[in-house]
């Protein structure tokens, strides 16, 4: 295929498929190289900002999607009739931050963080499509761990976790893993004291 060829294909299953689609799949549909399916769909998304269209190819982690273009959010609002969503509250933003830089992460590793109950805004941020289950921690109780979403990359513009700003000093990546292994310590311990829940 040429590279006209593989920029229609590209256009063509993002707009049909309406959601995000993994880089490989594409790749293996049009039987092409994955880094071929990565250059083609950034020169579509730079030809559609810089012709300034109504749609945009964005790019999340290592899937692709198409969707309108962020300055035309009030009108596509205004025709389709639609309200725009609630702003997140400073507590939903503390919450999904504690999830986005230290995740995988259990409700109770967010709660210790916070130091208050935090059930109510893990569950709306699942609501809303921003966090998600991710699986549950090996220890007796076995809460479940929780990552962010592909809408969580689209809501805030990244294509990556690593494009996230970087912590404070004080917080490393190192110094936020021997958190997260603290907390499960501490959570182990808790839950050997306890006992397992029947």
């Amino acid at each position: 295929m040429d590279i006209h060829e593989i920029e229609a294909a590209i256009e063509g299953i993002l707009f049909a498929s309406g959601e995000a689609v993994s880089i490989d799949r594409i790749a293996t549909v049009l039987a092409v190289e994955r880094d071929d399916i990565a250059d083609a769909a950034a020169r579509l998304a730079d030809r559609y900002a810089y012709e300034r269209r109504g749609v945009r190819i964005v790019r999340m982690d290592d899937c692709l999607q198409m969707c309108s273009a962020p300055e035309l959010a009030d009108v596509i609002r205004t025709a389709l009739e639609t309200r725009k969503p609630p702003k997140l509250s400073p507590t939903a933003l503390e919450v999904l931050a504690i999830v986005a830089y230290f995740q995988p992460v259990t409700r109770a590793y967010i709660e210790q963080v916070r130091g208050v109950d935090s059930s109510y805004t893990v569950g709306v941020l699942t609501e809303r499509g921003l966090i998600e289950p991710a699986g549950r921690l090996a220890v007796p109780g076995r809460p479940v761990l929780y990552k962010t979403t592909l809408d969580f990359l689209r809501t805030f513009g990244v294509a990556s976790l690593s494009e996230l700003p970087e912590l404070p000093e004080s917080d490393t990546e190192i110094e936020g893993q021997l958190k997260i292994q603290n907390a499960i310590d501490a959570l182990q311990e808790q839950d050997g004291e306890n006992g397992p829940e029947g």
